[in-house]
């Protein structure tokens, strides 16, 4: 079993505690990457299993409900193992995973995880940040001045963290539970582009919001017209990433689809999935974590079938 540091964001004022290990080891060579893909983009229709795909387990060729994921430059795969109370990393090509952090067990302990959603490598300090689910914080993302923002789907807000920060600032959010423009209902995930804007996966309320820095409230980017399948809508988003064009990508969990949403539009279409439940190579099972290579290779944390699946550019 090989370890690296990590840092929780757990209590409810959302400070890092610094867990101690034994051993330092290389992790990824670059924050969160904001993705230059081509807009007429297409990826292959089948994945390739990167990580688990054996079943229900806590194995180190297993998964448990994987939530998140991350991949650095040698598409290493940094998986928040949820069930498990665990982040396995996976080498490109292997077989099984190393648990690098927690996997003894759901607790509070000093070793311990409880119900990891989010992982991120943070190079400046060669170590994991890890979102503690417990807590109700459920996703995170670092700009590039090391600020965090996490999401808060208990209060209904996201918060940016500067390095020192211990209060941190609402950012979004934070005006209750609801579906105004200044609301958030069950904040999951967030992406932060170059301009500080961010992109947050509007769970209970089916959408994607824009809230450009100091805004006062968000813009829709993606769904926001009721739960349902159409291109206009989406169904319980979960991972949100943003291209260097302004294409919006959602993990659509409740429609089993990935979709792209361009700068400005008003709906989207899928690029993978949506070809109903199932283990196929071209089915997805709520998908909820996704991550870009810097191939542009497309990475979908598959929830219910225990498995990171990889699609790659045409």
């Amino acid at each position: 079993m090989r370890r690296v540091p990590y840092h929780i964001l757990s209590t409810s004022t959302s400070t890092t505690t610094t867990i101690p290990t034994t051993t330092t080891t290389k992790t990824a060579t670059q924050q969160l990457v904001i993705p230059n893909i081509p807009g007429n983009a297409q990826w292959t229709q089948n994945g390739l299993t990167v990580a688990g795909g054996n079943g229900k387990g806590n194995g180190t060729n297993q998964l448990s409900y994987p939530w998140s994921l991350y991949v650095d430059d040698d598409q290493t795969v940094y998986v928040a193992d949820r069930e498990n109370a665990r982040i396995v990393e996976w080498k490109w090509g292997a077989i099984s995973g190393q648990v690098v952090a927690g996997g003894n067990g759901e607790g509070s302990g000093a070793h311990q995880l409880s119900y990891p959603l989010g992982v991120i490598v943070d190079k400046e300090r060669d170590s994991l940040i890890i979102c503690d689910g417990s807590n109700k914080r459920v996703g995170l993302t670092m700009d590039e001045n090391g600020s965090l923002y996490v999401t808060d789907s208990q209060k209904y807000e996201v918060k940016r963290y500067r390095r020192g920060e211990i209060q941190g600032t609402v950012v979004a959010g934070g005006n209750g539970n609801g579906n105004r423009l200044d609301q958030l209902s069950d904040p999951y995930y967030v992406f932060v582009d170059r301009d500080h804007s961010l992109y947050v996966s509007d769970w209970n309320n089916h959408r994607v919001m824009k809230w450009v820095e100091n805004a006062k409230q968000g813009i829709v980017v993606a769904g926001g017209q009721g739960q349902g399948d159409g291109f206009t809508q989406l169904s319980f988003p979960y991972g949100v990433i943003v291209d260097q064009l302004g294409s919006v990508y959602v993990a659509d969990g409740g429609n089993l689809r990935i979709m792209r949403w361009p700068k400005g539009v008003t709906q989207g279409s899928p690029i993978v999935g949506g070809n109903s439940e199932g283990i196929q190579p071209n089915q997805l099972n709520w998908p909820t974590g996704l991550s870009f290579d810097r191939h542009s290779n497309l990475y979908i944390a598959d929830m219910f079938n225990h498995r990171v699946q990889v699609f790659s550019l045409n």
